[in-house]
């Protein structure tokens, strides 16, 4: 009966040795997937970069220097408009023509994104109605909000008025998203407002921005287009 004690232990030894070879290879076999995975999607966002660069290039743009001496002073006012929920004085700022677009992802949808007129803007936070914003990241779940909630989610979710960085016609926030504000737009300047993270365990990966698009009007630069910009999947 020892012996065949001793026998089972045996086994069980040997099965134990088998399942921990087994755990080790598959272990590895999933560091080896993640790995693939990252590197795939590292190519991807590469590809997505080059072909956004390379509409960009034929895209007239004022340069930075230039755009921050025209609207700095303006879009400054913009921003704390914004932030105090002013929007009866921020709709005289809108295009009185265009009104506002409304981007909840960095790429700029002229077929889905939501629109406001100038007279809607003064009573943006009086509007109850829901409406289609667009959909989520990742989920693919319809954002539909009233303008309130919309305003909390993906305009000024974050304190963008005391931004970490400004950046004038300048694109300091990088997604897997195409780039495409300036190929949209007519000659705009875009002022982006950008966090580049919140907290260090992130690495990053936290980053948002909002960027106000400003278009050139009987002389004068008026806003139209508000862009929420954050990582995604």
């Amino acid at each position: 009966m020892v012996g065949c004690s001793n026998g089972n232990n045996m086994d069980e030894e040997n099965n134990k040795d088998v399942i921990e070879e087994k755990d080790q290879d598959n272990q590895q076999d999933n560091e080896n997937n993640d790995k693939e995975e990252n590197k795939e999607k590292n190519n991807d966002e590469k590809e997505n970069k080059e072909e956004e660069n390379k509409e960009n290039e034929t895209v007239d743009i004022i340069p930075p220097e230039e755009a921050k001496e025209i609207i700095s002073a303006k879009s400054n006012e913009v921003i704390n408009f914004i932030k105090n929920k002013e929007f009866e004085k921020l709709a005289k700022y809108v295009h009185p023509e265009k009104g506002v677009r409304f981007t909840p992802y960095t790429h700029v949808s002229v077929d889905d994104d939501i629109v406001f007129s100038k007279e809607e803007m003064k009573n943006f936070f009086k509007n109850d109605k829901s409406y289609l914003w667009g959909h989520y990241d990742g989920k693919g779940n319809e954002i539909k909000l009233t303008p309130r909630d919309y305003y909390s989610e993906f305009i000024y979710n974050k304190d963008f008025a005391e931004a970490d960085e400004i950046g004038y016609n300048k694109v300091l926030s990088s997604g897997n998203m195409l780039e495409n504000q300036f190929k949209i737009y007519d000659n705009p300047i875009v002022v982006e407002y950008y966090f580049p993270y919140f907290e260090e365990e992130y690495k990053g990966m936290d980053w948002q921005s909002l960027r106000l698009v400003y278009e050139k009007y009987n002389d004068e630069w008026y806003l139209v287009g508000i862009i929420h910009n954050q990582w995604t999947i």
